[in-house]
């Protein structure tokens, strides 16, 4: 895994090893930043993924605004796919933990696994919003 936070690293992989039928982890910022992943996926790849959950999670927001109780709150997407499965998860302020699986890993035990590892450091797994760089965009 690449993290400027090292005490992470081990973090992902054991959640990895430790549930069935998993591949790969990440750690995003909610706008869409890779913040640290698992060894198996190249620096592209993680960059897609987590451009890929960013939007994910951006539209269930935008669903639960409009048809739950309208604050927006997401606790967790699963995408199913030919082949595999995307969780994600809140995980901290303004982050979120992704984790692909196989298409017969157990949703049940791979959603447990996320939530507890949340539980465990969502201290650490906060992602601090990026500010607009002056003189860029529109005035």
């Amino acid at each position: 895994m690449q993290t400027t936070d090292n005490s992470l690293t081990w973090l992902l992989q054991n959640l990895l090893d430790s549930t069935p039928g998993t591949r790969h982890a990440l750690v995003l910022s909610r706008d869409g930043l890779r913040l640290c992943w698992t060894e198996h996926l190249t620096l592209d790849r993680a960059d897609q993924l987590a451009a890929i959950c960013s939007g994910i999670q951006a539209l269930a927001q935008g669903a639960s605004v409009e048809f739950g109780n309208g604050t927006g709150g997401v606790r967790h997407s699963m995408t199913e796919f030919h082949g595999g499965l995307l969780f994600i998860v809140e995980a901290g302020e303004g982050a979120h933990l992704a984790v692909v699986a196989v298409e017969d890993a157990d949703p049940g035990v791979v959603g447990h696994q996320m939530t507890e590892l949340v539980e465990q450091i969502g201290e650490h797994l906060r992602a601090a919003p990026r500010h607009a760089l002056r003189g860029s965009g529109p005035s």
